[in-house]
């Protein structure tokens, strides 16, 4: 069995005040994917920097504050690589993969973008890069007898039953037809699997983002971006995934909510 979480903490440094701590306490997960660390090492205390019986793997971003990325393992990892061959990207802490035994994990933080501005070209730019990366990292793991599964919050919600108000998004960022063909590219011609769609085929959701404005959350008008997306091999091993959504809106830590999926 094989438990992977991934999670967007929004700043490790606030979540670490709100219950992070304690949720990484309790965890039953292998491996934990973060995004949008927004720190250096340096900046977090011991506990959270270095965490008893996890090794963890910083990729911060080179601009002060902004994105970054970090895998904490139970077990060493063989092998580290952070980013994925960018000369744009490989220092913007967007990318990092470890190799276990039998499997390449990795913690990606797709930029966001936003429509009409040099974010959504960025974020173009990133997508074009990264699928032919992804191509790229299937055919060598299957080369090598391994599988994959990349995690993180891709800020692409695939279909309409991935965020609540589909019909209001159809023009923004995150939502657009062409973004969404990139996905589609993703699962058909890179050939990786939706692990969390495909545990649960028929529902809304479950969603992992939920916005801070109004009560989004408490209405559960969320979105569904926080995702696994394995090669066929663990995709099939999947036995059962959830989002670990907080009880009350008082007691999130993050504006995302972990995702965990349990691989036999």
């Amino acid at each position: 069995m094989l438990t992977v979480t991934t999670a967007n903490v929004n700043g490790l440094r606030a979540a670490a005040k709100k219950g992070y701590v304690e949720w990484l306490a309790a965890t039953d997960a292998d491996i934990v994917c973060l995004q949008e660390v927004r720190a250096e090492e340096s900046q977090l205390p011991d506990a959270v920097r270095a965490p008893e019986g996890w090794h963890v793997v910083f990729a911060p971003a080179a601009a002060k504050g902004r994105a970054g990325v970090a895998l904490l393992t139970r077990r060493a990892p063989e092998r580290v690589k952070i980013g994925f061959g960018s000369a744009e990207f490989d220092t913007s802490g967007r990318y990092v993969e470890a190799d276990l035994p039998g499997v390449t994990v990795a913690s990606l933080y797709l930029p966001s973008g936003e429509v009409g501005t040099e974010r959504q070209d960025e974020k173009e730019r990133f997508m074009a890069e990264f699928l032919e990366y992804l191509k790229e990292l299937r055919a060598k793991a299957a080369a090598d007898g391994r599988e994959v599964v990349v995690c993180g919050d891709w800020n692409i919600a695939h279909q309409e039953a991935d965020l609540k108000n589909w019909k209001a998004n159809r023009k923004s960022s995150g939502f657009l037809p062409e973004e969404r063909a990139w996905l589609d590219r993703v699962y058909e011609e890179a050939g990786y699997a939706d692990v969390m769609r495909a545990l649960h085929p028929d529902q809304a959701g479950p969603y992992s983002w939920w916005s801070y404005r109004g009560r989004a959350f408490d209405n559960d008008s969320g979105w569904r971006i926080d995702l696994h997306v394995a090669t066929p091999g663990l995709a099939a091993r999947a036995v059962k995934g959830q989002v670990e959504r907080a009880a009350t809106h008082e007691e999130r830590w993050s504006d995302h909510a972990p995702v965990t999926v349990v691989y036999g």
